[in-house]
């Protein structure tokens, strides 16, 4: 049975410009265009060489950082632009929601819009009429059908996008994380009718840095780095894949950081279990746990402060413990925050870590290293199941019997 979307040796460039100097005004812009001065530019290849195979009726979760070139990838498997090499073969219609208000024009009315995005994914009218009122009442937009389009908020935006793309009879749904933008109910809707389209047959590619998600909706898995495809397999290994590769920061370094004064840096950062006496221990819900790292400075600062962030895989800020202000002599010291008192919901988390003296930025790490929260079935009331649970779980003992 041939695959319903060959991708083969798929490669875009982007050609991006440098100019010295700062900002222009608009005098100085209209001249530079009389001197003929020429701009300095860099190919860019935000994709290498990308093959893989998509059956009919599998759904496929593609992750990666940000920039490893998803949202590139799924812009030319929609058509929205070309690769700079390589083809895509597709048995199938292709609909796609990438970003809010794409293939919508904002001055037509909701109802227009529906008939007019559908055409545009090369749907008949018949067709949309035949699944106009199931769209309506999905996207829950009944009420504002016939208002124009720039009335409406980003969320009733998306969700009547959503209902077209989802309800139209198309064999391949490719969505970004744009469902991002949605309220918790909506997205619970989503989720439901992505399994209900996967189940019926067709395709389903879906780019999330929503792990959990990823592993409960996807059969497999493509990881993306730096624009190549380092792994493919089952989404339970691509995500394990991926997660031993934001770990693996932990002993080579962060790929990415700031720093501002030379006389002083970080190294050995590790995030440890406390209640276990064994280094590298998985941390499981409930546990308590700290992050760790050594400090070497050679030389004074004043009002001093190191801060560690910790946030969601996703890039939402959790929390920020701060150092109490002290004069830092040069020397080599040890500085470990300890998180004894919330309990994480499992799943992946990051480590980010900021240094300053007298309110000046000294060393900034956005992303040190990540780590993992275990799940424990004993201890099943944090678990983080529904997006709505959030990610600190705390017990409290508030049942009391009057009589």
């Amino acid at each position: 049975m041939e695959p319903i979307l060959e991708v083969k040796g798929i490669a875009k460039r982007f050609r991006i410009g440098h100019r010295t100097g700062g900002y222009l005004n608009l005098r100085e812009s209209i001249l530079s265009a009389f001197r003929f001065e020429k701009q300095q530019t860099e190919d860019f290849w935000a994709l290498k060489d990308i093959s893989f195979e998509v059956q009919a009726g599998e759904s496929i979760g593609i992750i990666g950082s940000n920039g490893a070139g998803k949202s590139t990838l799924l812009k030319i498997l929609s058509k929205i632009t070309p690769p700079t090499k390589g083809k895509i073969i597709s048995r199938g219609r292709i609909a796609s929601l990438l970003e809010v208000g794409t293939g919508f024009h904002p001055e037509l009315t909701g109802r227009e819009n529906i008939f007019f995005n559908g055409s545009l994914l090369g749907m008949k009218r018949k067709e949309i009429e035949t699944k106009f009122d199931e769209m309506v009442d999905f996207s829950g937009v009944e009420k504002f059908l016939d208002t124009p389009l720039k009335h409406y908020s980003s969320g009733m935006q998306l969700r009547l996008a959503f209902a077209v793309a989802a309800h139209l009879d198309i064999e391949i749904l490719v969505i970004d994380e744009v469902l991002a933008v949605g309220d918790q109910e909506f997205q619970k809707k989503c989720l439901g009718k992505m399994e209900q389209v996967t189940s019926s047959g067709r395709t389903l590619l879906f780019v999330s840095h929503n792990l959990g998600l990823v592993k409960s909706i996807c059969q497999k898995g493509i990881t993306l780095s730096k624009g190549e495809v380092i792994f493919s397999g089952s989404s339970n290994q691509a995500v394990e894949f991926y997660s031993n590769l934001l770990t693996k920061q932990e002993t080579e370094g962060p790929s990415v950081s700031y720093s501002y004064d030379k006389s002083i840096g970080i190294k050995g950062v590790t995030v440890n279990n406390l209640n276990e006496t064994l280094h590298n221990s998985p941390i499981n819900v409930g546990d308590k746990w700290s992050i760790k790292f050594t400090l070497e400075a050679t030389s004074e600062f004043k009002h001093f402060i190191a801060a560690v962030g910790l946030i969601s895989i996703d890039d939402v800020p959790i929390r920020t413990m701060f150092s109490t202000p002290q004069n830092l002599k040069a020397g080599t010291y040890s500085l470990e925050f300890v998180h004894d008192d919330v309990f994480l919901a499992f799943g992946m988390y990051k480590i980010s870590i900021g240094l300053s003296s007298r309110e000046q930025s000294l060393l900034y790490i956005p992303d040190c290293l990540a780590f993992e929260i275990v799940e424990t079935s004993d201890k099943s009331v944090f678990l983080r199941s529904d997006p709505r649970s959030g990610f600190i779980l705390n017990q409290a003992n508030v049942i009391t019997k009057i009589n």
